[in-house]
């Protein structure tokens, strides 16, 4: 009984939808099989708890949605406008320290960041919750260098506003200075 308790049941319901879709045909033995190896996997292969912290709340998803549907479309045409336009394309490594602290809002953050066209993240410290984004800039200055660095933290802000626990939106908002985004 004590085994059955270190099997981490999502994991396994995961690893027989994976297994399932490898073999291309839902059947009862497929499923079986599959409910088979994930345990053993499991069993062999033990992986430390997994805590998602992670909240659903619907007016800060729907915030997140909107800007990140309107970024996606402004910085698409940035992006074209700047490849096909002439001269040399300016682009920059940008240091962004981050205000969350969690895995999870700092893995968000750095997805939501890298789907955006024109931006990539680098590297992510985790010791010291810093993003390293490549951006193109339509400018190599110091102002844009900072309205970059600026709409990453924007982007922190709303991925910690739709799936934040409350402690962390409390933090996050204690640090933003009256920043309503």
């Amino acid at each position: 009984m004590r085994t059955l308790r270190r099997i981490q049941w999502p994991l396994v319901v995961w690893l027989i939808v994976v297994w399932v879709l490898l073999w291309g045909k839902v059947t009862a033995g497929n499923v079986l099989t599959g409910l088979a190896v994930g345990v053993v996997l499991c069993l062999a292969f033990p992986l430390p708890p997994l805590e998602l912290e992670l909240r659903l709340h619907p007016v800060g998803l729907a915030r997140f949605a909107a800007r990140f549907v309107a970024d996606l479309t402004v910085a698409g045409l940035r992006t074209v406008a700047q490849i096909l336009g002439p001269g040399p394309l300016p682009c920059a490594v940008l240091a962004v320290p981050l205000r969350s602290r969690g895995d999870l809002m700092l893995t968000a953050t750095a997805v939501a960041v890298s789907a955006v066209p024109g931006s990539a993240v680098v590297e992510l410290q985790r010791s010291t919750s810093t993003l390293f984004v490549h951006v193109m800039s339509s400018r190599a200055d110091a102002a844009s260098l900072e309205q970059a660095r600026d709409e990453v933290r924007r982007l922190e802000r709303l991925v910690v506003r739709a799936f934040g626990t409350r402690a962390e939106i409390a933090e996050l908002s204690s640090t933003d200075h009256g920043d309503p985004s």
